[in-house]
């Protein structure tokens, strides 16, 4: 494989019914699949416990770095049970009953979140079901919340509802999430993601709830509504890396400002050097269609023109009729994009230690050779994490290291892939090893310049080196 034909893009994939046996799985990840998202507002431990392992078992058969990210369902309002739909017209009256509360109106629901009531006023609109339903607030009384229709729709059970402008008081980590977390942290999951985070203390709650069960995975802060937006720079400052959760994030803030949020957001994670996602919509004609539209192709086009660390597909892959081809379109569409130019994001990238001009050192000498490659010897992970961050003009950057769960870890970065293999006493002989599995995986060629980076341990001593050969 020539080192040009390597994706630098990830791709995410959600799994559910459409995507969780083990044939499809297997499908999913030869045709491009780097990481698999559980979507914990759907699952259960038990197909938890269940789906991990059978990653982990497929993805080692195949020969594979797969990552899994577990994704909270996180502090969401949500309307409760209803024995069938509502089907609401402009100017009707639907209340919202908390605490048990009782209705006298045709039309009512009950909502999981007491403080609702509380938390929001009179003139406030509510929107429902992912933006379907837009209500007015008219007044609230003895546990109900009395709302006017101004847009007709069907309303079924468990809606989410967003509150866009207001500031609900729900802790960052729901008990289920915390229950969640310790089952994604007993099975190694090596991303766990925070849903509707709102400010940096946030992720560190998460970070204290993860280091509680001994976990090892990395925090994703999912940006979906307008309180995340105004702490943006805190939150990417504080996570190891961020999700642009476009679905939530269109409905909570003005569907116009979305491209320009996607757009601030994805500098200042790459200039902080922490991996960014482009989630939700990506494909979304595809559940139903074996091809997508254009505009979602030119959508998908955007993310990688701007170097976002990985694209996610949701519904297309839970419960689409294509998953495997959505995949495919994906990586095909991410390939042909890479060669023709990127976004200049990248120069402006911070951090000067040491360690990271080492990193931007070696990635300046791989990118003035033609046909080169960048292998990162690596013990934790932070050497290929710099190297990524600089968004390599052409060097692939191979991520080497003796740790399965640093492999895992760094799949997520842009233009990184990860080998496992085992660091010898003599880093010659380590070197001559990988480069002989490059010839034979032919990731490299007789000829080519491998620039090396290294933070490797030689007797007592640590150091960080750059090297230039040849294979």
């Amino acid at each position: 494989m020539n080192p040009s034909s390597l994706r630098k893009t990830r791709i995410i994939a959600t799994l559910g019914p459409a995507s969780e046996t083990p044939e499809r799985l297997s499908e999913m990840m030869l045709a491009g699949t780097n990481i698999f998202r559980l979507n914990m507002s759907h699952a259960h431990h038990d197909w938890v416990r269940q789906i991990v392992p059978r990653i982990r078992s497929i993805a080692k058969e195949l020969g594979l770095i797969i990552g899994i990210l577990m994704d909270t369902q996180g502090p969401a309002v949500r309307t409760g049970d209803l024995p069938s739909k509502l089907h609401l017209k402009i100017g009707d009256i639907l209340e919202f009953t908390v605490r048990g509360a009782a209705s006298e109106e045709v039309y009512s629901v009950d909502v999981n979140y007491d403080g609702l009531i509380d938390d929001i006023a009179e003139g406030d609109v509510m929107l429902v079901d992912n933006g379907v339903l837009h209500l007015k607030v008219l007044s609230k009384k003895n546990n109900r919340i009395r709302c006017e229709v101004l847009t007709p729709g069907p309303l079924g059970s468990r809606r989410h509802i967003n509150l866009p402008g207001v500031r609900v008081n729900l802790p960052p980590l729901t008990e289920k999430d915390i229950a969640d977390v310790a089952v994604g942290c007993e099975l190694g999951v090596d991303f766990i993601a925070l849903s509707f985070c709102r400010e940096a203390a946030d992720v560190l709650e998460m970070r204290r709830v993860i280091a509680s069960y001994n976990g090892t995975a990395r925090v994703m802060a999912k940006i979906e509504d307008q309180s995340a937006v105004k702490c943006i720079d805190e939150i990417i400052e504080a996570t190891d890396s961020v999700m642009i959760a476009r679905g939530d994030l269109g409905i909570e803030c003005p569907m116009e400002e979305l491209p320009i949020i996607q757009r601030r957001i994805m500098k200042k994670a790459l200039q902080l050097g922490r991996p960014v996602v482009v989630a939700t919509h990506l494909l979304e004609s595809m559940i139903e269609n074996p091809v997508p539209t254009r505009a979602e192709i030119t959508d998908v086009a955007n993310a990688v023109f701007e170097q976002a660390d990985a694209i996610m597909l949701s519904g297309e892959t839970t419960v689409g009729k294509y998953p495997v081809e959505c995949v495919r379109i994906m990586d095909r569409v991410a390939l042909r994009i890479e060669r023709s130019g990127h976004a200049p994001y990248a120069k402006d990238v911070d951090g000067e230690n040491s360690r990271q001009k080492t990193a931007r050192s070696g990635v300046s000498l791989a990118n003035s050779l033609p046909q080169s490659g960048l292998a990162v010897f690596t013990r934790h992970g932070m050497m290929a994490d710099y190297a990524s961050r600089l968004r390599p003009e052409r060097a692939p950057i191979f991520a080497l290291t003796s740790s399965e769960m640093v492999a895992r870890h760094l799949i997520l970065n842009w233009g990184t892939y990860p080998l496992v293999l085992p660091f010898q006493e003599c880093s010659e002989a380590t070197i001559e090893h990988t480069e002989k599995v490059f010839l034979e995986k032919s990731l490299m060629k007789k000829g080519n310049h491998l620039v090396l980076l290294s933070d490797m341990i030689e007797g007592e001593e640590r150091f960080d080196a750059i090297q230039l050969r040849k294979i």
